[in-house]
């Protein structure tokens, strides 16, 4: 990636931002990275048993007690860890004041370090630096903005690993393997006159192939990886009046939707995240399942089956009382084959007020093929067995988690699958005993793919949307 003298210079420049998040507490961080931030630290910090001694002196990874000085007015006792480049996060010189807590406190020191030189980071610059410095790669750096924002066990578990540089050793070795194909086919171009083969079409063929597999395993791996970082989508759908806010409300312990005796009340889908055993579902409560005229509410339903469509886990959600088994049976199978690519439980409801109930949990299940359980949602009863049903829809993918490097992320999903069809053109280009020039431009455009997971290929627009979503002082 290449940058202009503007974006190089504001890169080398020192930069300020508190580090931990704003509120009351014991303790509070500050810090600086770049060019001239010892020389800065050195005017505003003072040793209280080393008077003399500045920290331009002092040596990497050391901490010094003293106090913050803005001019001949104290602010702050504090302690200062010295970071000499290039052994840093940023890889750059780095100083962390840590200073009591609150506020005004931390406004107070981070002023001050603004007034003696730096200017404030933007969201992620730390980060930034960090991958622009070869500290890490692109791919980690996600990781760690993944790790800090991750919702459950399995999320944070899944950024560690990423930021370990397990998928990225696997990425590089894919990328070196196809970097030396694209370095043969380019040989050839150069000697296109005397019609050299460097390598021979089948072996190309088959190394072709061989990374294409390589390709298609991580690109297979999504789904599950998606299920740990993001959670499992799940809808809770049915008629109107079945009982799907209370359900909601039930499973998050909080009465977060609204309830009503009237049919057709949620107008729009309402989503809140919920964690059972270790894995985190993202519920989903829909409006009711009807024919309806009015305007609103038919908008509703249209949401509704749009998140049906997204989701990997339904609860289909039916009150026995107020609707025929054989009606309620037909619409779960209208939606199983509207939404195949979903897995579903039939969650009986008010299961207190209906008689003969295990006869017909039997009879849906027979008929679906669905799980079916019974609760009572006002009660609060049947929901341990629910909550251990949608648990087992997902068993095992902490096994292949614990196992495997996974894709989690869509931007590297998406460049896989580019990267795959990329390859398949290079394969059937090479059966066809194309012209060299075109097997070339394929692998290159698949290593170009690949590159763009760990930032070897990148440009500005994609570094912002990535760490525009950092917070500042990260």
């Amino acid at each position: 990636m290449t940058r202009s003298d503007d974006t190089s210079s504001l890169q080398d420049g020192p930069i300020a931002a508190v580090a931990t998040p704003v509120g009351v507490g014991a303790l509070a961080i500050v810090r600086m990275s770049g060019s001239g931030v010892l020389d800065i630290a050195a005017e505003v910090f003072r040793k209280v048993h080393e008077p003399d001694r500045a920290l331009t002196a002092s040596q990497g990874f050391t901490a010094h007690f003293g106090r913050l000085y803005d001019g001949e007015t104290l602010v702050d006792e504090v302690i200062a860890l010295v970071f000499r480049a290039p052994h840093s996060f940023t890889a750059e010189d780095m100083v962390e004041f840590t200073c009591h807590g609150g506020p005004v406190v931390t406004r107070h020191v981070l002023q001050l370090l603004l007034d003696s030189g730096c200017r404030l980071a933007e969201p992620g610059e730390f980060t930034r630096r960090a991958f622009l410095n070869g500290r890490i790669d692109l791919l980690q750096a996600e990781a760690i903005g993944e790790m800090i924002h991750a919702r459950s066990e399995s999320a944070y578990r899944t950024a560690v690993i990423q930021m370990k540089g397990e998928l990225s050793e696997k990425l590089n070795a894919l990328r070196e393997k196809l970097l030396h194909s694209c370095a043969l086919l380019e040989l050839e171009l150069d000697f296109s006159e005397e019609e050299v083969e460097f390598q021979s079409r089948e072996e190309l063929l088959r190394q072709v192939a061989t990374l294409q597999t390589e390709v298609e395993r991580l690109v297979d791996t999504y789904r599950h990886g998606r299920l740990l970082s993001e959670g499992v989508a799940t809808v809770i759908a049915g008629r109107p009046n079945a009982g799907k806010s209370t359900l909601l409300n039930t499973l998050l312990g909080e009465e977060r939707a609204i309830v009503s005796h009237m049919p057709g009340t949620t107008r729009d889908y309402i989503e809140e995240c919920f964690i059972h055993d270790k894995t985190m579902f993202r519920l989903t409560d829909t409006a009711g399942l009807r024919e309806t005229g009015e305007e609103a509410e038919h908008e509703g339903i249209r949401r509704s089956h749009m998140k049906m469509a997204e989701a990997d886990l339904i609860l289909y959600l039916l009150d026995l009382g107020s609707a025929g088994l054989d009606e309620e049976i037909g619409a779960v199978r209208s939606l199983q084959a509207e939404h195949s690519g979903a897995k579903f439980i039939v969650v009986a409801n008010k299961t207190d007020l209906t008689p003969d109930i295990e006869e017909r949990m039997r009879r849906i299940a027979r008929s679906t093929g669905c799980e079916a359980v019974g609760i009572s949602a006002l009660r609060k009863t049947g929901i341990g067995e629910l909550k251990a049903r949608m648990a087992s829809m997902v068993e095992g993918l902490d096994k292949l988690h614990d196992a495997s490097v996974l894709v989690t992320s869509l931007r590297h999903y998406e460049a896989l699958c580019n990267a795959s069809d990329a390859l398949q053109n290079s394969r059937e280009l090479i059966g066809r005993h194309a012209e060299t020039e075109l097997v070339a431009f394929e692998l290159r455009s698949s290593l170009d793919y690949v590159g763009e997971i760990t930032g070897k290929v990148v440009n500005e627009e994609v570094l912002n949307t990535i760490f525009s979503r950092f917070c500042i002082g990260k």
